[in-house]
């Protein structure tokens, strides 16, 4: 029992002598989402659906799935709110875009289904900075291939830097 105890403490002690605890703690630096940078998204996305005559409403989350900025635009039914929203979650939660699982589907793989949080309908989009992901855009409002495009303009049209 002595003997395996000071073994212990001799490890620990050598631990801390060869690898110091200042030398060992480091931050790393992580990109956000600002409101700021959440607004524009949702001015593109709105840009597209107005060109299109779309009724939409855009839902940005930042990298945790929380809301930053949701719009709805005139005459959107309200149930779009929620749909906007959980696309969005999903396109962060899982790093891809919704229209990957919608794909599954539609190839027979319907086990996707019972993977809580998963909303297999296009339109949510990861926002990704630098190789990091920072959030995610949620569209609906229209069918899933016009959400889709909505979604996909606003990230193509944003500003990575």
């Amino acid at each position: 029992m002595k003997k395996s105890f000071v073994l212990i403490a001799l490890l620990v002690f050598s631990y801390m002598f060869l690898f110091p605890i200042s030398a060992q703690a480091q931050w790393g630096v992580k990109k956000t989402l600002t409101l700021e940078a959440a607004k524009k998204l949702a001015v593109l996305a709105e840009a597209e659906a107005i060109k299109n005559k779309w009724t939409m409403v855009v839902a940005i989350v930042d990298d945790g799935g929380n809301l930053v900025y949701l719009e709805r635009m005139d005459n959107t039914q309200i149930g779009s709110i929620e749909v906007a929203l959980q696309k969005a979650k999903t396109a962060i939660f899982f790093k891809r875009p919704t229209k990957e699982f919608e794909d599954r589907i539609a190839q027979g793989k319907t086990d996707i289904l019972g993977v809580p949080g998963v909303v297999p309908i296009e339109g949510g989009i990861p926002i990704v900075i630098d190789g990091q992901y920072v959030g995610a855009i949620g569209v609906s409002g229209g069918t899933r291939q016009q959400d889709g495009v909505v979604a996909k303009a606003a990230i193509d049209a944003f500003p990575t830097r």
